[in-house]
C-alpha cells in the first residue's frame, strides 16, 4: 500500500510541474522518473527497461530528416508558393498554408513539421502585412488535425501503435478517412474564427511576381537526396509490416543515409534535433511503468468497466470525449502515456481496436483544446514569443475549443458508425 501512495503521488506532482509549467517540462518528467528509481518503486532495471526505444528513435529519426529538409530553403520556398497560389488573398493563402500542414504532419511527426512551419508563418503574415497570430494559430490546429491520420503524426499515435502493435498502413485506414473530413470541415471554422484578422492584408500582383522563390531554394542537390530519402521513408512506412521492420529501424535508417549521402555536417544537423522532447519521454515511460507495477492502472480500469458495465459502444464514447478533455488540461502526450495499459486491461474483456481508434481520436483532437494540450502548440507558442507575438493561454483556448467540439463531434459519428 505504501509504494501505491508514493507511486500516485509522484505521478501527481510531476503532473502538476507539467501543467503548471513551474519546472520545465522535460526537468519535471526526469525528476518524477528518478524518484519512482530512487525512491524504490523501480528497480533500475525495470524502469529502463520500461522505455519504448521505438517511439524515441523515430522521433529521433524524423527530426533529423526535417533538419537536413530545412537546410535547404524548401520550407521558406513553399511560403512564397502558398502567397502566389493564393493569389495574395489572406484566408485563401490561410487555407493553403494550413492544408499544408495538415498533409505534411501525417508523413512527419507534427511538432517537428511545426517547427519548420512556424517561421514560414511569420515570413507570410509579414508579407501580407497582417499579424501572425491566425497562421501561427491555425498551423497548430491543423497540425494536430493531419498529425491524426497516421502512426507517424502525432506522439499519442506512436505510443498506440507502438503498445497495440499496429502498422502504419492499418492505422492511417482507420484514422486518414476522419480526418480528412475534418480538414474538409476546417476552412470554414477558421473563416468564422479569424476572418476578422485577415480582413487588412493583401498582396498586389506586382508584388507576388516581385517575390523570387526560385532563389530560396540554397541547396537543390542537398533537397533531391532529401526528397528521394524521404519518399524512401515514407514506403518503408506503409510497407514495414512486410518487411518486418520496425518504424523506427526505418527512420533511422533514412536519416542515416541522408547524413552520408547529403555531405552536410552532421555536428549541426544532430545539434537541431529536438532533444528535450525525446528525455521528455525517457521520464515519462518510467513514471507511467511506476503507477502500472504498483497496480493503480488496474484499480482504474476496473473502475472504468463497472461505469460502463461492459459495453463496448459507451466505453468507446465516454473514452473518446475522456481523452479529449484530459488531454487539453494535462497534455495528450502524458494522458496517453497513462491510458495506454487501461485499454489493454479493457480489451481483455471487449474488443480492443475501437477503443485504441477512441484513444487516439480523443487524445489527438483533445491537443487543440488548450495551449498545453500538445507539444506542437508548446512549440509554436515558444517561437511566436520569441518573436515578440506571444499566444496568451485564454485566446488560444477561444479557438481551441470551437475547433475541438467540431472535430469530436465528427469524430464521433465516425466512430459510431464504423465500429459500433
Amino acid at each position: 500500500m505504501n509504494s501505491v501512495w508514493l507511486a500516485g503521488g509522484i505521478f501527481l506532482l510531476t503532473y502538476a510541474l507539467i501543467v503548471t509549467e513551474r519546472v520545465d517540462r522535460t526537468v519535471s518528467a526526469v525528476l518524477g522518473g528518478m524518484a519512482m528509481i530512487l525512491l524504490g518503486v523501480l528497480s533500475q532495471e525495470e524502469a529502463f527497461h520500461a522505455i519504448d526505444w521505438n517511439v524515441i528513435f523515430l522521433l529521433g529519426g524524423m527530426m533529423v530528416i526535417a533538419n537536413v529538409l530545412r537546410e535547404t530553403g524548401l520550407f521558406q520556398w513553399s511560403a512564397i508558393q502558398a502567397i502566389r497560389l493564393g493569389k495574395g488573398d489572406p484566408f485563401r493563402i490561410l487555407v493553403i498554408f494550413s492544408t499544408v500542414i495538415a498533409v505534411s504532419s501525417a508523413l512527419l511527426d507534427n511538432v517537428t513539421i511545426v517547427v519548420l512551419a512556424a517561421p514560414v508563418a511569420l515570413f507570410v503574415a509579414s508579407s501580407l502585412k497582417v499579424g501572425p497570430l491566425p497562421f501561427l494559430i491555425t498551423g497548430i490546429l491543423a497540425s494536430n488535425i493531419g498529425g491524426t491520420a497516421t502512426l507517424v503524426g502525432d506522439p499519442p499515435n506512436i505510443l498506440i501503435g507502438s503498445a497495440a502493435g499496429i502498422d502504419f498502413l492499418t492505422f492511417a485506414a482507420n484514422l486518414a478517412p476522419i480526418s480528412a473530413l475534418i480538414l474538409i470541415v476546417f476552412p470554414g471554422v477558421s473563416w468564422v474564427l479569424f476572418r476578422k484578422d485577415l480582413q487588412s492584408g493583401q498582396i498586389h500582383a506586382l508584388d507576388i511576381e516581385a517575390l523570387e522563390a526560385g532563389a530560396l531554394i540554397t541547396d537543390r542537390r542537398l533537397l533531391n537526396k532529401a526528397l528521394i530519402v524521404m519518399a524512401g521513408v515514407v514506403v518503408g512506412f506503409i510497407a514495414h509490416g512486410a518487411l518486418h521492420l520496425e518504424p523506427a529501424t526505418i527512420a533511422v535508417a533514412g536519416a542515416t543515409i541522408l547524413l552520408l549521402w547529403g555531405g552536410g555536417d552532421p555536428h549541426k544537423v544532430l545539434r537541431d534535433v529536438e532533444w528535450t522532447t525525446l528525455i521528455f519521454f525517457l521520464g515519462l515511460f518510467i513514471i507511467v511503468e511506476a503507477v502500472v507495477e504498483v497496480g493503480l492502472i488496474a484499480q482504474v480500469a476496473e473502475m472504468a468497466l463497472r461505469l460502463t458495465d461492459g459495453n463496448l459502444a459507451l466505453t468507446s464514447m465516454l473514452l473518446l470525449w475522456l481523452s479529449a478533455i484530459a488531454s487539453g488540461i494535462v497534455a495528450n502526450i502524458p494522458y496517453t502515456a497513462t491510458m495506454i495499459p487501461i485499454v489493454e486491461n479493457l480489451g481483455q474483456s471487449m474488443p480492443v481496436l475501437p477503443l485504441w481508434w477512441s484513444l487516439a481520436l480523443g487524445a489527438c483532437l483533445g491537443g487543440n483544446a488548450t495551449l498545453v494540450g500538445a507539444a506542437a502548440n508548446v512549440v509554436v507558442a515558444g517561437v511566436a514569443e520569441k518573436s515578440g507575438h506571444p499566444i496568451s493561454f485564454r485566446r488560444f483556448l477561444g479557438y481551441g475549443l470551437v475547433t475541438t467540439v467540431v472535430s469530436l463531434l465528427l469524430a464521433t459519428g465516425y466512430v459510431w458508425l464504423r465500429y459500433l
